[in-house]
C-alpha cells in the first residue's frame, strides 16, 4: 500500500503546468510514458520470471524514486521526460510480478484458492490509498510546495522498495524448468502461453479489455465539474468513487466463481447506469458513476484472479504482462470513445466488453 501513497500523484500535471510547460508539452510527456510502457511491458515481465519477482518489485520502486528525484531536483521538460522513462520502466517491471509472486506463494502454502481474496485486499488497499494520498498532497503542498511533495514521494517509493525486500518468494513448482530456460526462452514461453493456449488467451483478452476501461478514471474530475460541482469541491465529491471501487473489489474476492455470463450481465448493467448518468448531466450523476465503478472493479477482480488460475507455465509474470500490454491499447480506445461521445461513448465501449466477456472467459 505504501507504493500507492505518493503525494505527487494528484499534483504532477499541475507541477508540469506551473513549471511552464504547454498543454502540447504535457501531452508529449504522457506519450513518452505510454510508449515506454508499451515497449517494455512484456520484456520486463520476462525478466521477473527469469530472475526474481521480489527483486523486480524492489528495482521498480527504486526506478520510480529516481524518476521523482529528477522531477524535483531538475524540473523542466528534459527532467520530466527522463523521469517518465524511469517510471515507465519501473511500472513495466512491477506489472505482473506482484500477481505472480502472490499466486505462487499461496500455491506453495497450499492456499491457492485464497488468491481472489488476497488480490481483493491488495486492490481495495490501492483504491482506498487515494484518500490519504489526497490529504497528504494538500498538507505537504501548503507547507513546502512541489519540492516537499516531490521529496516525500521519493521517500515513499524508496520505503516501498525496502519493504519489498522482505516479501517472501517461495520456490516455484516449475523452478527447474525456469532455471533451464534463458531469458529469451522465458519470454517466448510466456508469449506462447498467452497467445497459443485458448483457455489462457481468452482470459488475457478479457483482462486487457477490462483493464483498459480504467483509463476512464482520468475524466472523473472533468465530469464532476461539467455536472455542476465547483472546482474546490471536486476532490471531495469524487471520494465515493474509489470507496465504491474498493467495495466492488472486496465483493469480487468473495465471488471469484461467478460464471462469465453473470459477469457480462453485471458489467452491462453497470454500463447502462453509466450511460444514464451521462444523459442526466447533474451532480447526482456521481452516485451512478460510483455504482458503475464498483461493479466494474468487481468484474475486473474476478477476471484478474481467473487469469492466474489458467496460467500453468513457468512464465506467469510474462503472461500477465501480455494482458497489461493489451490494456495499454484499450486505453487508447477509451480516449477515442470519450472524444466521440464522452460518457455515452465510453458506456458503449463497456457494453462491447460485456458482450465479449462470456465468450472470452469460457473454459475451452
Amino acid at each position: 500500500m505504501l507504493a500507492s501513497i505518493v503525494p505527487l500523484y494528484p499534483l504532477y500535471a499541475l507541477l508540469f503546468a506551473d513549471t511552464g510547460l504547454s498543454d502540447a508539452d504535457i501531452s508529449v510527456l504522457f506519450v513518452i510514458w505510454s510508449g515506454v510502457g508499451i515497449i517494455a511491458e512484456v520484456p520486463m515481465g520476462a525478466l521477473a520470471d527469469r530472475f526474481s519477482r521480489r527483486y523486480a518489485l524492489v528495482v521498480a520502486g527504486a526506478a520510480q524514486a529516481a524518476g521523482y528525484t529528477l522531477w524535483t531536483a531538475v524540473p523542466g521538460f528534459p527532467g520530466f521526460a527522463c523521469g517518465f522513462v524511469l517510471w515507465g520502466l519501473g511500472g513495466a517491471l512491477a506489472s505482473g510480478a506482484l500477481e505472480a509472486l502472490v499466486y505462487d506463494g499461496l500455491t506453495a502454502a497450499g492456499a491457492q484458492g485464497r488468491y481472489p481474496t488476497v488480490l481483493s485486499w491488495l486492490r481495495s488497499a490501492e483504491l482506498l490509498s487515494q484518500l490519504p494520498t489526497a490529504a497528504a498532497a494538500t498538507v505537504l503542498f501548503a507547507t513546502g510546495g512541489y519540492v516537499l511533495v516531490g521529496w516525500v514521494s521519493v521517500g515513499t517509493c524508496l520505503g516501498a522498495a525496502a519493504l519489498a525486500t522482505r516479501l517472501p518468494e517461495a520456490p516455484r513448482a516449475d523452478a527447474d524448468d525456469s532455471d533451464e530456460l534463458g531469458y529469451l526462452a522465458t519470454l517466448r514461453a510466456g508469449i506462447a502461453e498467452a497467445v497459443a493456449k485458448p483457455a489462457v488467451r481468452g482470459v488475457v483478452l478479457a483482462v486487457a479489455l477490462l483493464g483498459g476501461i480504467d483509463a476512464f478514471e482520468e475524466y472523473f474530475a472533468l465530469l464532476a465539474n461539467e455536472w455542476g460541482v465547483p472546482v474546490v469541491a471536486v476532490p471531495f465529491a469524487l471520494l465515493a468513487i474509489p470507496v465504491a471501487g474498493a467495495a466492488g473489489a472486496a465483493i469480487g474476492g468473495r465471488r471469484g466463481g461467478l460464471r462469465p455470463a453473470l459477469l457480462g450481465a453485471a458489467l452491462g448493467t453497470g454500463a447502462a447506469v453509466l450511460a444514464a448518468t451521462g444523459l442526466l448531466h447533474r451532480p447526482v450523476g456521481l452516485v451512478g458513476l460510483a455504482v458503475f465503478y464498483g461493479v466494474y472493479r468487481l468484474v475486473l477482480l474476478v477476471a484478474d484472479a481467473r487469469l492466474q488460475d489458467r496460467i500453468t507455465g513457468p512464465a506467469r509474470a510474462t503472461v500477465t504482462s501480455v494482458a497489461e500490454l493489451g490494456t495499454e491499447f484499450v486505453c487508447l480506445a477509451v480516449y477515442a470513445a470519450w472524444a466521440l461521445g464522452q460518457v455515452v461513448g465510453v458506456a458503449a465501449l463497456v457494453v462491447l466488453t460485456a458482450v465479449t466477456l462470456p465468450i472470452a472467459m469460457r473454459r475451452r
